[in-house]
């Protein structure tokens, strides 16, 4: 019974470790001002989910850019 509830407590600690990662990305993607306009392809939604994830990172140096990006197309 005791294993269950120390793994159920490591579950729930790095939850909330994930989202404190992706809302500290969150908060780089709005100070470098990614939602000012709404992204209208692609690599801009790319560009805000790899800040969102890189988190912390983007205080440390980390800058991630998605500068092209090709949607594949359907066949004929």
């Amino acid at each position: 019974m005791r294993g269950r509830a120390v793994r159920h407590t490591g579950t729930r600690f790095f939850s909330f470790l994930l989202l404190i990662w992706l809302a500290v990305g969150l908060l780089a993607a709005g100070q470098r001002h990614y939602f000012d306009s709404s992204p209208t392809n692609c690599a801009g939604w790319g560009t805000i989910a790899v800040t969102a994830i890189a988190g912390p990172l983007n205080y440390m140096g980390v800058n991630p850019k998605v500068d092209d990006c090709t949607l594949p197309q359907p066949s004929q």
